[in-house]
């Protein structure tokens, strides 16, 4: 059978270079009107019998190529089961074989939540009792930014998930969150606060295959000092709603594509930083580190100084703008190393854990937020 390598499908991204024999040359196409790439997700066809080798030629180039030493591309013979497979990173190409167990295999950088996927996510969540669903605006292709409110509590929480669209695993995140708050666990916490939840901020560049930017080519996690309708509507709708709300805490959830851990980034260096208010968000991550072994929190960035914060980021908007306790959610496109599993890595259904041990921590913290 003929070798057939396809990515036109939602969230898909490759360009074929040339085919000799076995061997498959790639490339990332690189986000709409920017020069930021990294993720891919194709399908090949014909595979059975034949031991393929993948080569990705422009992986140096990308846009975090630290992020590949360490990293093992993600394969599915049925888009469900998601699996690490050996890969290499020699000489700026990324590598990895197939060997031809099935005819139709699929290839991802991690595994996709893909608009479809949301589009289900959000039916599901809005006929559960106590949810109420709003549309906030459009995005630039015309997409609905999502918003679900769950809970009648004083303090005011907000999820926000996917600024970035190829971090896949924070929608993943989202569905546990979601599939938690709406179940009898989130009594205590909903009795507490009102929870407001966007479930992907970037639906453009999901559908696209983007790593990092909307339908312009724009970085959203770039924008929230001063949004606009031209550039990031996205951002500009969600941020009038948190205005209406004020914002007492929340967490702004992605991935990270070289440091192989989970980890939290607050909001240091904000103006009107204390200690006081810094205390909780190193309080939440403390407890949250001894309720989960998939969280730690020696590893993670570095701490912006006194008065440097850059305030078009959300988590520094945030914590400016609302007094909120701001929380940025990093996990691995590799593995959370600190408790590695050696088949799946860092996975969706483990984003969907970790969404719990968060909520839950937070569930114990609303008396100090």
């Amino acid at each position: 059978m003929t070798l057939s390598i396809n990515a036109a499908f939602d969230g898909g991204n490759i360009r074929v270079i040339g085919i000799d024999g076995d061997i498959v040359n790639l490339e990332i196409v690189p986000d709409h009107q920017s020069d930021f790439y990294q993720w891919f997700y194709f399908r090949v066809a014909g595979a059975a019998g034949r031991r393929l080798t993948f080569r990705i030629l422009n992986a140096g180039k990308s846009a975090y190529p630290l992020g590949w030493p360490g990293y093992k591309a993600r394969a599915s013979t049925d888009r469900q089961a998601w699996r690490m497979i050996e890969t290499r990173y020699e000489g700026e190409v990324l590598e990895f074989d197939w060997p031809g167990d099935s005819d139709l295999v699929w290839f991802a950088y991690f595994a996709p939540y893909t608009m479809e996927m949301h589009a289900d996510l959000i039916a599901r969540t809005a006929l559960k009792p106590g949810v109420e669903h709003r549309e906030l605006g459009l995005s630039l292709d015309g997409q609905p930014i999502d918003y679900l409110r769950i809970g009648s509590g004083k303090k005011q929480v907000w999820l926000y998930a996917r600024q970035h669209p190829g971090e896949s695993m924070a929608e993943y995140w989202m569905d546990g969150a979601l599939d938690w708050l709406t179940s009898d666990a989130a009594a205590g916490l909903l009795a507490k606060a009102t929870v407001h939840i966007v479930p992907n901020m970037n639906p453009d560049g999901t559908r696209r295959g983007h790593l990092r930017t909307n339908a312009a080519g724009v970085n959203l996690n770039r924008e929230w000092h001063s949004p606009s309708d031209e550039r990031s509507p996205e951002v500009k709708c969600v941020l009038a709603a948190m205005d209406e709300t004020g914002v007492d805490f929340a967490i702004d959830v992605h991935g990270d594509e070289a440091i192989a851990a989970n980890f939290i980034a607050g909001f240091e260096g904000v103006p009107s930083w204390t200690d006081v208010h810094g205390e909780k968000f190193y309080e939440f991550g403390r407890r949250l580190a001894e309720r989960t072994p998939d969280f730690q929190t020696e590893k993670g960035y570095q701490k912006s100084a006194p008065g440097r914060a850059n305030l078009s980021m959300s988590t520094n908007q945030l914590a400016e703008r609302f007094g909120a306790v701001s929380v940025t959610l990093e996990m691995p496109f590799k593995d959370h190393d600190p408790n590695p599993d050696a088949e799946h890595g860092w996975s969706g259904e483990r984003s969907a854990k970790l969404a719990v041990a968060c909520l839950e921590t937070l569930d114990g913290m609303m008396d100090v937020i």
